[in-house]
């Protein structure tokens, strides 16, 4: 079993933000993988999913970006799952917007959500699946860049990106993390 966690905020206000573009990744995964409708549990919305045969559980926490942990530790402790059977997807403002990036662990660099998940966790070794959503214009405060909306030319490139991390889960989910990183750590999303 998986356990697949989209970052975001709840609420109407921050529907199609840049913060929220790991929700936006949940709602492809629950339309290509989804078993079940989605039930209130820990903290935040689950839908069952099979992926290739694999079960795997979306998660998108309604905590807050800065309180996805406590969703995220409680869905982990009641599964009883491994680290490496845990993948958050999250914005990233210092990666440029259509590149994807994914590491077995690290640093939370700055983003609010995965600093929470590292603290609750008590160490950083889980896999993460970072979306570029940046780089902040010059001037701009970055917690207004991440909470503000896509631009009208900015769509196309978000769903592509969006695409893209769909089929960085599948790929993470059937053939673990080196094949994941391999074919997806490169070039920018199609």
């Amino acid at each position: 079993m998986k356990l697949v966690v989209g970052l975001g905020n709840p609420g109407r206000k921050y529907a199609e933000t840049r913060h929220n573009i790991g929700w936006m990744v949940l709602a492809e995964l629950k339309q290509r993988y989804g078993k079940t409708q989605p039930k209130e549990k820990f903290h935040g919305e689950l839908v069952e999913a099979e992926v290739g045969g694999e079960q795997v559980l979306l998660l998108a926490p309604h905590t807050f970006m800065n309180r996805s942990g406590q969703s995220v530790l409680a869905a982990r402790d009641f599964y009883k799952l491994s680290e490496d059977e845990l993948l958050i997807v999250c914005d990233d403002f210092s990666l440029p917007l259509t590149k994807l990036r994914i590491r077995p662990g690290g640093s939370s660099g700055g983003q609010k959500g995965l600093a929470d998940i590292v603290c609750r966790l008590g160490h950083d070794q889980f896999p993460r699946l970072r979306m570029g959503i940046g780089p902040v214009p010059e001037n701009w405060d970055p917690a207004g860049f991440v909470l503000g909306k896509f631009a009208k030319e900015e769509r196309e490139d978000v769903s592509a990106l969006v695409t893209a991390a769909c089929e960085a889960v599948t790929v993470w989910t059937l053939e673990g993390m080196d094949a994941c990183m391999n074919q997806f750590n490169g070039d920018p999303a199609p």
